[in-house]
């Protein structure tokens, strides 16, 4: 008993109590938004129970009435019986259905909560996340959280106010049959407390199980042509199973401890009901009660028992709640962009739209997580109605640079800055830093094939929502898109599939280019975006942009040195800093491209 209170203050000053009472804290915060709705379900429930002990005692009267004990009306008391069970049948579906609708209403709202908290993390501490895993603590955990909003706190209620009640009944009519109801309670505590702990770690187990069948799945299902092409299909099947072995051998784990509970109580429950009705019989052969009254100790005998059960059935309920709550937690505490300066950046290109938008990054230093250093003092300048590069071989920092200008990475030193037309940070007031509220300004085509399911149309006015069918099509041609398009049975209106199925490479990279004009966005950012095109195509696209009147500053990574000469400045990246190269230097790659 020492060791484990001992064991028990030791998990307190670990901390334990205080992190359950934030994860209670933070379910709380979800269940306070819906406490009308859950105080009705509530309600309803102890209602329901006052409506099944009257049919009891209901049921007890019909009974002396027919063996003769009470001289009530047989028809009254027969009419009362079928009420109340009516009564019990329209307080359970109608608890059941206002069950539904709130669970449903509480899974949405933490859905589109998480949702958010997710789309708006740093996203290099999301990155440390598997999709597939973020899916499932998205989808199975939130409904998890749901659920135990709707049950354990009002069951918890309703189940002690049909316990007290039920052994108030029993101690009014004959108290010694409340010894047998009350036996039940500390085997079932004993057996039940014994195992909490085995099911707590299986439940968690089986979620990161769960969790990594998703990703698995998601990535099988995502990358199945790859998976064709290196005829790794008997390799992945093998992997799902093996998967699927775990998983099993885990929930059957937490199973067998389930069933060895149920059983136990089982058993408990019918020692007490035999009991109970051995002590009526016994009772009712010495006319101490009348046969009613033993139906009745019998029924309630069976209501505590069952209570007991439904209450500690409460326990391993609490254990998947806050398990799912801490991996949610997890997700929901990532640190945060900054968007507060949203409303500031939009006015400050507003008044000075007709000028454009430049960049500025000065004294850059940025490593990533795993001490990877990539830039260390860089700098680099872009303007307006200009074409930037950045060129050098992979994993030199190219997509990195255009990352951290789009602030979805932060540097360790330096800044970034947006500027009014050719201004500096070094002679004018009129930048303002980068920060993922700067976003909005930006169009961006990052490589490979980004297009979502749906028209080219929806597709489009992913980023514009009001673009008239004219305003794509204008968008297009600057693309060199709208000569494949205008082919098309449907045009603008023909689907695309899942990761651009129905087009090639190049239509799809024609496609996202289109889409990022399309936003009319004061800075572009295409990041070897041209790559799958062939070099007239590439050029002539990279002429219509510069062509537009719009005040546009574009900034391209390639590996493609055909487009140099169409950049005012390439900036080439290499021992961890952005180096301009001199025409000499951009001759010399074009001859030995």
């Amino acid at each position: 008993m020492k060791s484990k209170i001992r064991h028990y203050l030791q998990q307190i000053k670990n901390g334990r109590l205080q992190q359950m009472l934030y994860q209670l804290k933070w379910i709380y915060k979800y269940s306070q938004k819906h406490v009308f709705a859950i105080i009705i379900y509530t309600l309803i429930g102890l209602s329901g129970t006052v409506v099944s002990l009257f049919s009891s005692l209901v049921s007890k009267d019909l009974v002396d009435i027919v063996t003769g004990h009470n001289t009530g009306e047989l028809f009254t008391t027969f009419c009362w019986l079928i009420g109340t069970q009516l009564g019990s049948n329209f307080m359970s579906q109608l608890s059941c259905y206002v069950s539904t609708k709130v669970s449903m209403k509480v899974d949405n709202s933490i859905k589109a909560d998480i949702f958010d908290q997710i789309m708006i993390s740093d996203w290099e501490s999301l990155s440390q996340y598997h999709s597939g895993d973020i899916l499932t603590r998205w989808s199975s955990d939130v409904t998890c959280v749901s659920i135990g909003i709707l049950n354990l706190a009002p069951n918890l209620i309703i189940y002690l106010f049909r316990f007290i009640s039920a052994l108030i009944m029993v101690v009014h009519y004959d108290a010694s049959f409340a010894i047998f109801a009350l036996i039940s309670v500390p085997f079932s505590f004993f057996t039940s407390r014994n195992s909490m702990k085995r099911m707590k770690k299986s439940s968690m187990n089986s979620l990161s199980i769960n969790a990594r069948m998703s990703s698995f799945n998601q990535e099988a299902f995502s990358n199945i042509q790859t998976v064709k092409a290196f005829d790794l299909v008997g390799l992945y099947s093998k992997r799902l199973r093996n998967l699927q072995k775990e998983f099993t051998d885990v929930r059957m784990k937490y199973q067998k401890i389930s069933s060895i509970n149920t059983i136990i109580l089982s058993i408990v429950a019918m020692i007490v009901t035999y009991s109970t009705y051995g002590w009526g019989v016994y009772k009712v052969w010495n006319g101490a009660i009348t046969y009613g009254t033993m139906t009745m100790f019998i029924s309630l005998s069976s209501t505590l028992s069952g209570t007991v059960s439904s209450l500690i059935g409460l326990v391993p309920s609490s254990i998947s709640l806050t398990n799912s709550a801490r991996r949610l937690m997890d997700i929901a505490g990532l640190p945060k962009e900054d968007y507060s300066q949203k409303d500031k950046v939009l006015d400050f290109y507003q008044k000075h739209r007709d000028k454009g938008i430049g960049l500025c990054i000065r004294d850059l230093q940025y490593a990533y997580a795993t001490g990877t250093e990539v830039f260390e003092h860089a700098f680099i300048d872009a303007h307006p109605h200009e074409i930037v590069a950045f060129v050098g071989p992979s994993g030199e920092g190219k997509t990195t640079m255009l990352r951290y200008l789009l602030s979805i990475i932060r540097a360790q030193k330096g800044n970034g800055y947006i500027c009014v037309g050719d201004a500096t940070p070094e002679n004018s007031d009129m930048c303002m830093p980068l920060t993922a509220s700067v976003r909005q300004l930006f169009a961006y085509v990052p490589q490979g094939n980004t297009m979502f399911y749906g028209t080219i149309a929806d597709n489009m006015r992913n980023v514009k929502e009001d673009a008239t069918d004219e305003e794509i099509i204008n968008a297009l041609k600057v693309a060199c898109a709208w000569d494949f398009v205008e082919k098309l049975p449907n045009g603008i209106n023909s689907e695309i599939r899942e990761n651009g199925g129905g087009f090639s490479e190049g239509q799809a990279q024609r496609l996202s280019i289109a889409r990022a004009v399309l936003r009319q966005s004061p800075i572009l950012l295409l990041d070897e975006a041209t790559s799958a095109l062939d070099i007239m195509t590439e050029r002539k696209v990279l002429q219509n942009i510069m062509q537009d009147k719009y005040p546009r500053t574009s900034i391209v990574t390639t590996h493609r040195p055909s487009v140099l000469k169409m950049c005012n400045r390439v900036y080439s990246i290499r021992e961890k800093q952005c180096v301009v190269l001199s025409h000499e230097e951009i001759e010399d790659m074009l001859r030995g491209f």
